[in-house]
This record gives C-alpha cells, sequence and structure tokens, in this order.
C-alpha cells in the first residue's frame, strides 16, 4: 500500500533505509530524523515535533495549513517597501505552452522589465541586498572564497530586515511557535541556513541557499535557482540575460505579482524560472523562510491577497550545521 513518503502513518517500526525522506524506526529520536508525524503516529501521548536538542514541546506548536494561510496574509500586507503600480513597467510579451518552455527560443524582441524606478533601490533593505548578489562564483564545483567584507555585507542585511515590521511579525510567529526564543536566536539561524556554505560537488565550499535562490547557478551548463527579480532587472539592464517568454502570470493586479519565464543568463538557459515581480528583498526572503521552516522539503500553501500560491521548499541533505538544522538546498 502507498504511504505517504513524509509520514509515519503504517510505517511504525518500519526497518531503517537510507533512500526514505525521514524514519519510523526507533532510532530515528536519536538521529533527528523522524518523520513530523513520529509521535501522533508511533508515540501517541507524546508529542508531536522536535528540530534538534530543545525540540518542539507540544503539539500546539505544529504549524496548521490555516495558520501558514493567515500569517502568509499578515506578511502580504506588511510589505510597506514593495514597488508600487507606477514603479514597475513590465512587457511580458509571448506566453509559452507547456510544450515550448524547453525550445530555448526567444520569442520576446524586447526586454521584460520596460521601466524600473531605481529609488527603490536606496531602501536600505534593497541596498543591502543589492550588495550581496556580487559575492557569488556562479559555477557549482568552484569553491567560495568569503572575504571580511561580505560577511560583514551578510551582517548588514540581516540587520536591515529584521527592522522591517514584515520580519518582526514572522519572528513573533515562529517564536509562539517555540521555533525561537529570542530574536537574537532567529537572526543566527537565518544567518546559516542561508549563508551557510555546503558542496553540491566534490567537497569544495560552492553554494548557499542565499546564492543558489536569489543570485542564481549555473549547473552541468544550465542556470539553477535564480528566483528574484532584482537580480533579473540589473542583469537584464546589462544585457547579460535576455528574456525568451513566459509561461504563467498570476492573477494579482499589484505587486508583488508572480511570473514564470523562459531566459537565458549569458548564454545558460532557464526552462522555468519563477519569481515575485516587484516584491521587497524582505518579503521573498520571509516567505521563503516561513516556508522552509514550517514545510521543510515539501510544498507550502499560502495566500497573497486572497489569492492561492505554493512554494516548495527543498532542504539540503548531506550536511547540516547543528543537531537537526538543515541548509536551504
Amino acid at each position: 500500500l502507498y504511504t505517504a513518503p513524509d509520514s509515519c502513518k503504517g510505517r511504525c517500526e518500519e526497518p531503517y533505509s537510507k533512500e526514505d525522506e525521514c524514519h519510523c524506526d526507533a532510532e530515528c529520536e536519536s538521529h533527528y530524523n523522524c518523520c513530523e508525524d513520529y509521535y501522533e503516529h508511533c508515540r501517541p501521548g507524546h508529542c508531536c515535533l522536535r528540530r534538534g536538542l530543545q525540540g518542539f514541546s507540544s503539539s500546539h506548536d505544529a504549524i496548521s495549513d490555516q495558520e501558514l494561510l493567515q500569517v502568509s496574509e499578515q506578511l502580504y500586507g506588511a510589505d510597506h517597501n514593495k514597488a508600487r503600480p507606477q514603479d514597475i513597467t513590465i512587457n511580458p510579451q509571448y506566453r509559452a505552452a507547456p510544450d515550448e518552455t524547453d525550445d530555448q527560443e526567444d520569442r520576446s524582441p524586447r526586454p521584460l522589465y520596460a521601466f524600473v524606478n531605481e529609488k527603490l533601490f536606496s531602501k536600505p533593505t534593497y541596498a543591502s541586498f543589492i550588495r550581496l548578489l556580487d559575492n557569488y562564483q556562479r559555477a557549482t564545483g568552484r569553491e567560495e572564497e568569503v572575504t571580511a567584507e561580505e560577511l560583514r555585507e551578510q551582517d548588514t542585511f540581516l540587520r536591515e530586515v529584521m527592522k522591517t515590521e514584515l520580519m518582526k511579525k514572522l519572528f513573533a510567529f515562529l517564536h509562539q511557535k517555540n521555533r525561537y526564543g529570542s530574536e537574537q536566536e532567529f537572526l543566527e539561524d537565518l544567518k546559516e541556513m542561508w549563508f551557510g556554505l555546503y558542496s553540491r560537488g566534490n567537497g569544495e565550499k560552492d553554494s548557499s541557499g542565499f546564492e543558489h535562490v536569489f543570485s542564481g547557478e549555473v549547473k552541468k551548463g544550465q542556470v539553477s535557482g535564480f528566483h528574484n527579480w532584482i537580480r533579473f532587472y540589473l542583469l537584464e539592464k546589462q544585457g547579460l540575460v535576455n528574456y525568451y517568454s513566459h509561461n504563467y502570470n498570476g492573477p494579482w493586479d499589484s505587486y508583488p505579482d508572480v511570473l514564470g519565464l523562459q531566459f537565458s543568463w549569458d548564454g545558460f538557459y532557464k526552462e522555468v524560472g519563477s519569481a515575485f515581480i516587484g516584491c521587497s528583498p524582505e518579503f521573498e526572503f520571509g516567505v521563503y523562510t516561513l516556508c522552509f521552516i514550517a514545510r521543510p522539503g515539501r510544498a507550502c500553501h499560502l495566500s497573497l491577497g486572497g489569492h492561492s500560491i505554493s512554494i516548495q521548499t527543498y532542504t539540503w541533505t548531506k550536511s547540516t550545521y547543528g543537531p537537526g538544522k538543515k541548509y536551504i538546498a
């Protein structure tokens, strides 16, 4: 019988297999790799969630689907630094059918961004975010060299986003759910989960969650990650990104909007790159963090302005930065 790969329903005391996403054997507690519902199905009366040594102490610490819908609407409403309708003009041009997204044909002669009000980029979270974008070697398999200045830039960005109402709301929610005891603990964890380096190749510290998601990488001759609109705009302006088409345009009539797009970056192709358009850096950073903590490795269902959206997160499983602490893949 089929059982969900991330559930212990019907799997209690199943023998350990390294192929499994998560585990339901008696040893999983000491290895910090139990499925999220291990306590519900295999140890009734014990509590339902643990993360690392401190653990989540009781079932009310679980984050429900309904709570995700509510908190995502709160974050959406708190994005005070997002672009206004007059700040951005996009030109989506050709809409690709599902069987056209991989044919690498440029069907849009003009750039995607017809206009962006660059005064946005002087806001502290934008300015500190943009300074991070030139810190990365885009090719996987090549060790990242991190300078003292780059570490300071990471700290500045985290400090600036934590000043915003949006990130304060996110921390308050996660604090209420016993994920973090203090804002400082949250800040330190954000730094490790997003900026901590790991190896996608043969042991070189060549990647991080931030590089992959926001800056973009090139892996096996294709663009990997690269989901940020500011990064796209800046590279398109330099002539390094060529917009081909889009296969999805979200139902939002204001920003942030969502676009699924095809493009080439310096000759490397991205078949479908989904992106929020016009959001602030803290909105994207906060929403992805929420999903990574609440629904690691699976689809996370949110609500933005009354419209449904799903964000798929991936955890890096080959290395950790503490008990039960996983990097963003």
